[in-house]
């Protein structure tokens, strides 16, 4: 029988604990001023990026027009 890995240092913590140590590393980004922050011109150059390099290796969504305007949409709802 193969034995699995069990979860070490991040992975093993708690979910409170890796989003408590994550928020430290974004505020620290943000007090240092290093955290990217995208304006909307440079969101949809990324999307382009990523869209062009997913569909080159063959793993991109194919959405109809339809589904692609519905995805847009649940997208551009923030979530709370």
């Amino acid at each position: 029988m193969v034995q699995t890995a069990s979860p070490r240092g991040f992975a093993a913590m708690s979910p409170e604990k890796q989003r408590q140590i994550a928020s430290m590393g974004g505020k620290a980004a943000h007090a240092k001023g290093t955290a990217h922050e995208f304006d909307s011109a440079s969101a949809r150059e990324a999307g382009r990026k990523g869209g062009r390099a997913a569909h080159a290796k063959g793993t991109a969504h194919q959405f109809t027009s339809k589904e692609a305007r519905a995805a847009g949409r649940k997208g551009g709802r923030r979530s709370s």
